[in-house]
């Protein structure tokens, strides 16, 4: 089976990607760079970034960065796409360049979603250090986060990643916004690194391409600190401070200028996959967490 290392970086669109800059280095506590071509690039560790904007005619999530160890695990996963008669397509040099890897293929995934493979990240040995302060962000072999995708055809795609890519189920959520409707699944699923999820499929569109996508930091002083930059910039909130019952991150949720989400937060749940047992949570959180603020309303 092809193990995918990590998630390892993400793909936005922003109609001004140089809102970009100022909302990694005012509210994130991160690291910004605007690229000739108009682009600009979020840099959290000592990865060139972990976050890449492009400029396009609408805000939304583009693509989903996994990484592979090396060329030998990219030549089986191409392998195990042809014999699962998975379409993919290989990126030019140019594309390679932009996304400063070794070699990459995209797929589309049975829900839509844009995904691209790579092996052979290209560093630069350039240091981090955030404009606010924040020491680190939790990256390393945890991958930069984890992402949150629409799955419209959700039994197909869970499959894809589960029977196809090799991801394991961490826990699953049955969302019942209305207690008379059938319940929206919500699978939460890893890959090969101890983070709870780096991906999690919910079966409901977004128009946005994203539900969210998570940012890990070491400490709750830095959560509160972003939290207070937020309010101070007027960052729309889209979901208050809570615990998640799941994998144990304490966060908030903020729209980013790609208009998708993202959770900041503390605290991930990082397993043991041989001692761990698969759940279904009954409730998000533990505590807070009211979406109501943002993803609910009217």
């Amino acid at each position: 089976m092809v193990q995918i290392r990590a998630l390892a970086y993400v793909v936005a669109q922003c109609r001004s990607p140089e809102r970009w800059v100022a909302y990694a280095h005012e509210v994130l506590g991160a690291m910004a760079q605007s690229r000739d071509d108009g682009s600009v690039l979020v840099k959290v560790d000592e990865r060139p970034y972990r976050i890449l904007v492009e400029r396009g005619d609408d805000d939304r999530y583009l693509a989903s960065g996994w990484e592979l160890a090396g060329e030998a695990a990219y030549a089986a996963l191409k392998a195990r796409l042809d014999a699962a008669a998975c379409a993919f397509v290989e990126a030019d040099a140019a594309l390679c360049a932009s996304r400063k890897v070794n070699a990459l293929l995209a797929l589309t995934d049975p829900s839509g979603n844009r995904h691209e493979f790579f092996w052979g990240p290209q560093l630069d040995a350039q240091p981090f250090a955030s404009p606010q302060g924040v020491s680190h962000f939790v990256t390393g072999e945890l991958g930069m986060g984890h992402t949150v995708l629409p799955a419209v055809n959700f039994d197909a795609t869970r499959d894809f990643f589960v029977k196809v890519l090799g991801f394991g189920v961490s826990d699953t959520f049955n969302f019942r916004p209305d207690p008379a409707a059938p319940a929206i699944p919500i699978h939460f699923l890893h890959c090969a690194n101890g983070r709870h999820h780096s991906l999690a499929l919910a079966g409901f569109p977004s128009p946005e391409g994203c539900v969210h996508m998570m940012l890990e930091v070491p400490n709750m002083t830095d959560v509160g600190r972003a939290h207070d930059r937020r309010a101070k910039h007027g960052v729309k909130l889209m979901a208050t401070l809570g615990q998640h019952l799941n994998d144990k991150m304490t966060s908030f949720y903020m729209r980013t200028p790609s208009m998708f989400a993202l959770e900041y937060g503390f605290g991930g749940l990082v397993c043991d996959w041989e001692r761990h047992s698969a759940f279904e949570a009954t409730e998000v959180s533990v505590w807070g967490h009211d979406f109501g603020v943002g993803f609910n309303e009217q």
